[in-house]
């Protein structure tokens, strides 16, 4: 079955409106679907980078939303990845009183056990100790490898990471700071693999082009904006060249405010 930009643009209003779609699998009542729309202004997630993979042949298409950051209330660093289109394989959760069917996926970038590890322990109050990586620490196990850790503050404020200004008189290196700066001196320690973004979709499925750089409009629906009405008609014409857009990309995180509930 051959699909079009305005089922594209319909699926992404959907998506950013929190409602499944008519691709979700049949479930019973008593189960839970969630249908997830890129967010940079989460305030559990403190946004890092974040990316756009398209995906079409003839019959399928797909959009991955990628997104990493710091998750504030699991207390780890994670990638989020985001699928809509007409060939998902959506997640389900599988529990005896219901099922939670989604079209999210998380992988596990620093795990709360190796923040435990990092944290600063020597400090005058206990804030001083909250979410902050002790100045000793010489490496960080970032996807159980071994990542050298540099702590200087300095080198974090040159790339525009503001420091925590309270209770923090060393100017320790953040959580989240941290995720951020591997976003900005080496993005790929963050990124997720090809092989995991297409863990969801059609492993055939031919992938068009990754968008690093695009303008990013949280308060309008995507059918009305021109990032994703370029997106969809690259995905019906396999043209990558269509992606010519005239607004100025805002994507990045330190535009957006996040993390901060």
């Amino acid at each position: 079955m051959e699909y079009t930009e305005n089922e594209i643009l319909e699926q992404l209003d959907l998506a950013f409106k929190g409602e499944p779609s008519k691709y979700y699998p049949k479930v019973r009542p008593q189960d839970i679907k969630y249908n997830f729309f890129l967010d940079l202004e989460h305030g559990y997630c403190e946004t890092a980078g974040n990316r756009i993979h398209l995906y079409a042949d003839e019959k399928q298409w797909a959009i991955v939303f990628e997104k990493s950051g710091y998750q504030n209330r699991a207390t780890r660093a994670e990638i989020e990845l985001d699928y809509i289109g007409n060939c998902i394989e959506y997640p389900v959760d599988k529990y005896p009183e219901r099922n939670y069917i989604t079209n999210a996926n998380n992988i596990v970038l620093i795990d709360s056990d190796e923040y435990a590890r990092i944290e600063n322990k020597q400090a005058g109050n206990d804030l001083e100790t909250f979410e902050l990586i002790d100045e000793n620490t010489k490496e960080i196990k970032v996807r159980n490898k071994l990542i050298p850790f540099n702590n200087n503050y300095k080198d974090y404020e040159k790339i525009g990471i503001e420091l925590r200004d309270y209770d923090n008189p060393k100017k320790l290196i953040g959580f989240g700071d941290l995720i951020r700066y591997f976003n900005e001196i080496n993005p790929s320690l963050i990124s997720a693999s090809e092989e995991e973004i297409k863990k969801y979709i059609p492993k055939n499925l031919k992938k068009l082009m990754t968008i690093d750089e695009f303008h990013y409009d949280p308060s309008t629906s995507p059918s009305k904006q021109e990032t994703y009405k370029l997106i969809s008609k690259i995905l019906v014409t396999k043209n990558t060249s269509y992606w010519k857009p005239s607004l100025e990309s805002n994507n990045n995180w330190k535009n957006w405010e996040s993390g901060n509930l």
